[in-house]
């Protein structure tokens, strides 16, 4: 079989059809980050004319640099989890987002150890960096005017196209565009860090430039940090949270009232790990006086469950004597402890 033929239609993740305003969600984020790369791509030209001897100025050229893996994670991750599970992943191909997550993550943790050390090395060794005069349509000027300009300028659409992607961040629970995201609204910090870097220089504070390095590389690898750990959590089935890792995803919580409201169930407490876009749920039910219940039963309830979020891609639900405390650690109702 083809990659083609075991690829689904746009709008499909896995076997799951995403609902209208996923659909739309996704192929509004597709459109943005399409434009952010187009965007990087004039950003790092102009960039890269304008570096000179700055340290600041490195480090904001080499973060817009790595400020391409993000979306272009996304679009590889979303276009992998189309394919249809197969014998040999049977589970689907929903974990290519948190792969795409942790190689993002990991770029962005090494390069900005690299560049943290790299600049606190200039700043100890008492490097002064030197902005000179530069001639544009017969006009000299200072250098260090056009680093802030161009800084200034490429500084606020990144702010925009982040606020745009938060939403459509949280309507697919995407955790690759939330951190794509959250790195282009704190754009602006690394642009102003960088200003202030070189009008240092050019008021005769050499230590300024290296100030403003460490500052951007710091937030290059706080980023970094942060998308590891949230990454690294996903692949080792911690507990599903947000799109945004700040809290415990309230769906397993639903799960079990839902399940606990059916005439035939007494308890009920499930376990769900994040696929990427999906959850995998383990549903644990103790019937009432110990009657097994039907398949219909059965079949309605995990039926019930799954409609209530396009999420619940794979449910498994077990009847069982009583609630096994080993495959349940700590839980109390829908999540870990």
């Amino acid at each position: 079989m083809s990659v083609s033929e075991r690829t689904n239609p746009k709008g499909w993740f896995g076997h799951t059809r995403l609902p209208d305003e996923q659909q739309r969600a996704l192929a509004q984020a597709t459109r943005l980050e399409w434009a952010t790369i187009g965007f990087l791509a004039v950003t790092v030209t102009i960039v890269a004319l304008v570096l000179g001897s700055s340290q600041a100025m490195r480090a904001a050229w080499i973060e817009d640099m790595l400020s391409f893996l993000p979306p272009i994670a996304f679009l590889v991750a979303t276009r992998v989890v189309r394919l249809k599970p197969t014998v040999a992943h049977p589970y689907g191909f929903h974990r290519a987002t948190g792969v795409a997550h942790l190689v993002a993550a990991v770029a962005l943790l090494v390069m900005g150890f690299y560049l943290f050390f790299d600049s606190a090395s200039k700043l100890v060794s008492a490097e002064h960096p030197s902005i000179g005069g530069i001639t544009l349509f017969g006009v000299t000027f200072w250098l260090g005017w056009l680093m802030i300009a161009a800084l200034a300028i490429t500084s606020i659409p990144p702010v925009i196209l982040g606020r745009m992607k938060l939403k459509r961040a949280e309507a697919l629970h995407d955790k690759v565009l939330y951190a794509d995201a959250d790195m282009n609204k704190a754009d602006w910090q690394t642009a102003a860090a960088g200003i202030a870097g070189i009008l240092g220089i050019g008021v005769g504070l050499w230590w300024a430039d290296a100030a403003a390095a460490l500052i951007i590389s710091a937030s290059i690898g706080w980023d970094g940090m942060k998308n590891v750990r949230g990454a690294i959590g996903a692949l080792m089935d911690a507990s599903a949270k947000t799109y945004d890792d700040k809290k415990p995803h309230p769906l397993a919580a639903r799960i079990d009232r839902t399940l606990r409201e059916l005439r035939w169930v007494e308890q009920a407490r499930s376990r769900v790990r994040d696929e990427g876009h999906v959850f995998h749920i383990e549903s644990f039910v103790v019937p009432k006086r110990g009657r097994m219940p039907k398949l219909e039963q059965l079949e309605q309830a995990r039926e019930l469950c799954s409609s209530l979020d396009w999420k619940v891609q794979d449910m498994v639900i077990v009847p069982v004597a009583e609630l096994p405390d080993e495959f349940l650690p700590g839980v109390t109702s829908g999540g870990e402890r």
